[in-house]
């Protein structure tokens, strides 16, 4: 087994940490989530210094912040080349471009596939509704679970959409990874 690189390892954790936090800007802008949640206010704090110079060169298109998706691929792809340059690799404009888009939609799959099962879990403990977490993740999860409990009722009391929710989640993710899988 090959020694892993130290410097990999922290531009690994350093960039995907920040880039989730871009990417949770993006989704909770994309929801309409509360801004005066705690939460929210902290993402948006951290994120302004990077996305309001960002947001003042590139317009929205419709009510899409085309500013932070921009930057957030942009991210991925400064990650990509500096772990590509680290371990010997120098890919190509297209290939990091691709890599770039790619990931920018699997990690926002995944938040939402992670968003559902925390809130699963959740429900099953009774949380505080006033919680900054329970707010967020109730309006991270509405737009995905409402269309599916509209054709999956609760069962009994028990409520299947999530398990329906995040294996239709997965499958597009499977799809997306087919579509991209030359790079």
């Amino acid at each position: 087994m090959e020694p892993q690189n130290p410097f990999v390892f922290l531009i690994n954790i350093l960039l995907d940490l920040y880039i989730i936090v871009l990417m949770l800007r993006f989704i909770l802008q994309q929801v309409r989530a509360d801004f005066y949640n705690p939460l929210s206010q902290f993402i948006v704090k951290v994120t302004a210094p990077v996305l309001n110079p960002a947001k003042r060169l590139i317009p929205s298109v419709r009510n899409i912040d085309t500013a932070t998706i921009i930057v957030v691929v942009l991210f991925i792809i400064v990650k990509i080349f500096l772990v590509a340059l680290l371990s010997g690799y120098t890919p190509s404009l297209l290939t990091l471009l691709m890599m770039g888009i790619r990931d920018f939609i699997t990690l926002a799959l995944n938040i939402f596939i992670f968003a559902i099962i925390i809130q699963a879990i959740l429900s099953w403990i009774n949380p505080d509704p006033y919680n900054p977490v329970t707010g967020v993740l109730f309006s991270i999860t509405r737009p995905v679970l409402q269309p599916v409990r509209r054709w999956i009722k609760p069962i009994e009391g028990l409520d299947l959409s999530p398990l329906f929710a995040i294996i239709g989640l997965i499958f597009i993710k499977l799809l997306v990874d087919n579509l991209f899988a030359m790079f």
